[in-house]
């Protein structure tokens, strides 16, 4: 528990800091699913432990468990952020594809985009690989996306029902709702889904020797600053999005046209690995003028079918680092504008 939620103090003989900890990052993983960014998943979790602890000398387990009452108040506070707030977005649904050029035009503000999360902050280690499979799933980016069109109280139920697996009386009593209103509500949140669509992609399979390999291939590639190897392993309409810009590219010869320009030259960098949003993710580093890599940006891909479908590199680097720490062998980059490529 944070030195915030620890100043309240401590009261009764189990202290509430013990019985609230234990939940911190499964709540975390659903104020993520709910507000699509790890900040702002953080902050919510934070309010949710300050509100449970100040209130918890009046928690009666006898009307609902500590999990059921905890996530109750982290549905609140997500409700609250919610209200009257802008859908968070990926660049393919703020602008069309355009064509590889030196102009990257106008960097949209934080609020706008679906923000990465580190997987150790949503993602608890508990439960069997099936599960954990699914809950890999329903972090990546499309899927967090693609729940940002839902109007928050259906964003609630779908979650809790289809990503958890709670019953619909369950759902209900959380969200003080009849079970009729609350299977109302997941039908409409599926048929949303349906029109909305999620981009196909795989979560990271460490153990999937295929998948390894190639990803082995695209950082080789990478780093030898080999385009024609790398766009290789590229989907004919695999894209490539820079957040915060909303500037973004569809198809390998685009990919490979903006790679190859002057500006954007990676010569040097290196890819490391970092566990983000399940999917396949690294920061990508560039030699300092002492020759010290810094962070650059974070690259999180997208995986189907043997070759990568997908690029988002949010360049918002020394910001992120605070959130997942530096890569190894790095140091963050001092306080600077957004970099360009």
């Amino acid at each position: 528990m944070s030195v915030a939620v620890r100043r309240v103090g401590r009261v009764g003989k189990t202290s509430p800091d013990d019985r609230l900890e234990p939940f911190r990052t499964e709540l975390t993983g659903y104020c993520y699913r709910m507000l699509g960014s790890g900040f702002d998943a953080e902050d919510a979790v934070q309010e949710t432990m300050v509100r449970a602890w100040r209130s918890f000398d009046r928690y009666d387990e006898r009307r609902a468990s500590l999990r059921t009452w905890l996530y109750s108040i982290a549905t609140n506070v997500c409700l609250d952020m919610l209200r009257g707030a802008r859908r968070r977005a990926l660049a393919m649904e703020l602008s069309p594809a355009t064509s590889a050029g030196p102009d990257l035009g106008v960097p949209a503000p934080e609020r706008a985009w679906v923000q990465p999360v580190p997987d150790a902050l949503v993602l608890p280690r508990d439960g069997g690989p099936e599960e954990a499979a699914v809950l890999r799933e329903t972090i990546r980016l499309a899927f967090v996306a693609a729940l940002q069109h839902l109007p928050p109280r259906q964003r609630a139920v779908l979650i809790l029902r289809e990503v958890l697996c709670w019953k619909a009386d369950e759902v209900a009593r959380l969200l003080g709702a009849t079970v009729a209103s609350v299977n109302s509500a997941l039908q409409r949140a599926r048929a949303t889904l349906k029109t909305v669509g999620v981009t196909p992609g795989e979560p990271l399979r460490p153990s999937d020797g295929a998948q390894r390999e190639l990803l082995a291939r695209y950082c080789d590639a990478f780093e030898r600053h080999d385009v024609t190897a790398l766009v290789a392993l590229l989907h004919e309409d695999a894209t490539m999005s820079m957040p915060p810009f909303t500037w973004w590219l569809r198809g390998r010869d685009q990919i490979m046209r903006a790679m190859l320009a002057p500006e954007a030259s990676c010569a040097g960098a290196r890819l490391v690995p970092v566990a983000a949003n399940g999917s396949p993710a690294f920061w990508q580093t560039r030699p300092g003028p002492d020759g010290v890599h810094v962070p650059f940006g974070l690259v999180i891909l997208d995986v189907c079918d043997g070759l990568v479908t997908g690029s988002t590199i949010y360049l918002d680097a020394d910001r992120l680092v605070r959130l997942f720490g530096p890569p190894s062998g790095s140091r963050r980059q001092p306080e600077t504008s957004t970099p360009r490529r």
